[in-house]
């Protein structure tokens, strides 16, 4: 019980530190910094973090076998490289409560994945909520106003949430054998190198061409948050709650970022939650609700009874 209330406790922080970013990170680009800059100083920051730490506490942790390293690899690319390159991308185009929003697709995406490539079994229930949720990603991604102020490039930002979210769920489900099976910093510490081959390439223009000295005290206490909190906080108690929490249960708290990040992004004043913004959210969060409810198992047969091939789920 007390464990559980700890990872619970980790995830809602987990929450909030996301859902702060969506505005904050509004104020450094891009008038400051541009995405891949801000994400290439993240990365370099948690890799030189992570392996440095991982040296105290697990001196003797190595990742081993063909199998393990070559999930690490891709973790570092999905999860670590390929989906903040895509976050920041797609939030410096678009408003904080749209991509807050298109955060919460990846279920769908997921179940829409597992039955073309694993040929998983989808109900018409599930279809409902593939169409739901489907129907209000596009009007998310459709849209290019946020009270008063346009995104002319806010499809393009959409998609590139879009893509994020789908990468964050596959990185979920791949490093949490590596979790339950490493410590937690021989694992990070290897992710984010990999990740840090990935983002450096984009980002170091970026990071040499910035003015810092033009950089207001509000502005450095941003960057060091999202160094500090939204990637090596974050990143450190979500992959602590894998040991004894389902991808799933981190899924679940996924669906609150939208609610502190309207909260959020309203107070600050970053952006407005109007009707139509509530109907959207109704819609993928129903799709969501519907993807999620797995098919009923069929009753076992009687002793006489012919034996039926088994429905995968």
């Amino acid at each position: 019980m007390k464990n559980s209330l700890r990872v619970h406790a980790a995830l809602f922080i987990v929450a909030v530190i996301y859902a702060a970013n969506y505005s904050l990170s509004k104020d450094v680009m891009p008038h400051y910094m541009g995405p891949f800059g801000i994400v290439t100083l993240r990365i370099l920051g948690a890799a030189l973090f992570f392996a440095l730490v991982s040296r105290l506490v697990a001196p003797k942790d190595r990742i081993r076998g063909r199998a393990d390293n070559i999930r690490a690899i891709l973790c570092g690319i999905i999860g670590i490289g390929g989906n903040q390159l895509l976050f920041f991308s797609g939030l410096n185009f678009t408003s904080p409560i749209n991509a807050s929003l298109l955060q919460t697709i990846a279920p769908i995406v997921v179940v829409v994945a597992s039955a073309v490539l694993l040929g998983e079994k989808i109900t018409l229930l599930r279809v409902l909520g593939i169409v739901l949720g489907g129907i209000g990603a596009a009007t998310v991604i459709l849209s290019r106003t946020a009270g008063n102020i346009v995104y002319p490039n806010a499809t393009l930002g959409n998609i590139f949430i879009l893509l994020n979210a789908t990468a964050f769920g596959v990185y979920l489900v791949l490093v949490t054998p590596l979790m339950r099976k490493y410590h937690p910093f021989t694992v990070l510490a290897r992710i984010f190198l990999v990740g840090a081959f990935v983002a450096v390439p984009f980002g170091w223009r970026g990071v040499l061409a910035a003015d810092y000295s033009s950089f207001p005290l509000y502005i450095w206490a941003e960057i060091v948050y999202m160094i500090v909190c939204l990637t090596i906080l974050a990143y450190l108690l979500n992959n602590w709650a894998l040991k004894y929490a389902s991808p799933a249960l981190l899924g679940v708290y996924i669906y609150l970022q939208p609610i502190l990040a309207v909260l959020i992004a309203v107070s600050l004043g970053k952006d407005h939650f109007t009707g139509a913004r509530a109907l959207q959210a109704a819609l993928i969060f129903g799709g969501v609700f519907l993807v999620s409810r797995k098919p009923k198992a069929a009753p076992a047969p009687a002793d006489d009874a012919i034996p039926l091939e088994p429905v995968q789920d």
